[in-house]
């Protein structure tokens, strides 16, 4: 009977093959550990990526401080005085948008039930329009004409309806106000963190990924910043010249009105619907002049800003040209919502640092 001799394993080759496998078998569980505890933590990761946002802008503006006579030494100090700067910044619109509603809500109570008794009359320019005058005249004399109390949109209004609509809007504004808070809380901890956090993630990613990996964490860093200066400075600008505008054409609550055209005009496009708004109220006021002046200004205001001031301020700290800013910040917007227009700009920042590796 015929016995085979055992096999033995070679040598050399045994050991190579056992750590593979352990390299192998640890990068696996590290991923899995990872995956796990974002999907832990994924109703904060907005929260956090906000407090990023700021953070990086605001970053440069730590750095001073710390650097400065008064604050070295101060961390937690300096941390707590700029998460009280942005909570103001934040919390003082939201405050006077809300006392300025408190305050018209009489009136609005008023109209209310004027409208419920007697209807809505229509304006006198709807009547003179060029164009629709006679259908839109029949279907507001068929809907808004009439006493609203027995019209149909008002009896589906009924009680239950509106205890349901109260109950939505309740619950969106406190899981708002718990995100803000959150927010503040993350937002605190980075900048106690300050220095040695950003030397940290530097750090990693030079061991990580090489030079490189610094220095595209480095340049994505600044499409934040450059994208933060260029949607908030540009806004707040837009929004002091048409308050002037506003002022000039003789429109009420004109502070409101300029806050509100700045909060939109940081989003891209969005502010001719305040301007728009506000010249078409002009409008059926019987101010056509100021009606159209303001349409005008605001139209120069938001086309300068757009095509020239924006890009610049963005593409210059980003390197990028205008149709990549244009396209990272409205695809980020439509991806990953008010978010995105943060982080599109620094994906873009990361597909031309790949394609100059690429051709260079």
């Amino acid at each position: 009977m015929n016995s085979r001799p055992p096999v033995v394993p070679s040598e050399s080759s045994s050991p190579q093959d056992r750590l593979r496998k352990q390299r192998a078998y640890s990068l696996a569980l590290y991923i899995g550990l990872v995956l796990l505890a974002l999907w832990v933590v994924r109703d904060f990761i907005a929260v956090v990526a906000w407090a990023g946002v700021i953070a990086i802008a605001l970053w440069p503006l730590l750095h001073k401080l710390e650097g400065s006579r008064w604050c070295k030494g101060r961390t937690t100090l300096v941390a707590v005085a700029l998460t009280l700067a942005i909570a103001l910044l934040v919390v003082l619109p939201v405050g006077i948008a809300i006392g300025q509603a408190l305050h018209e809500m009489h009136d609005l109570t008023e109209w209310f039930k004027t409208a419920q008794e007697n209807g809505i009359p229509m304006p006198a320019f709807l009547q003179n329009l060029p164009v629709g005058a006679h259908q839109i005249t029949a279907w507001w004399q068929a809907n808004l004409a009439q006493p609203l109390r027995d019209s149909s949109a008002m009896k589906q209004l009924h009680g239950a309806t509106v205890m349901t609509l109260g109950r939505h809007f309740g619950a969106r504004a406190i899981h708002a106000m718990m995100v803000f808070a959150f927010m503040l809380v993350t937002l605190f901890v980075i900048f106690q963190a300050g220095p040695r956090l950003s030397g940290d993630l530097i750090k990693g990613m030079r061991r990580a990924f090489g030079e490189a990996g610094a220095q595209l964490l480095q340049r994505m860093a600044a499409a934040v910043r450059g994208t933060v200066s260029g949607l908030v400075v540009v806004g707040l600008g837009e929004g002091a010249l048409m308050g002037v505008a506003y002022f000039i054409t003789g429109l009420p609550h004109v502070a409101l009105l300029a806050l509100i055209t700045a909060i939109a005009a940081m989003l891209p496009f969005c502010a001719p619907l305040t301007f728009g708004l506000a010249a078409l109220w002009l409008f059926s006021q019987g101010s056509v002049a100021s009606a159209i002046g303001l349409a005008a200004f605001g139209t120069v205001v938001v086309f300068v800003a757009e095509h020239f001031v924006r890009p610049v301020l963005i593409g210059n700290s980003t390197r990028l040209p205008f149709l990549l800013v244009l396209f990272g910040i409205l695809g980020g917007a439509e991806t990953f919502g008010l978010l995105g227009l943060f982080i599109g700009p620094a994906l873009m920042t990361v597909l031309m640092v790949l394609w100059t590796d690429l051709v260079q």
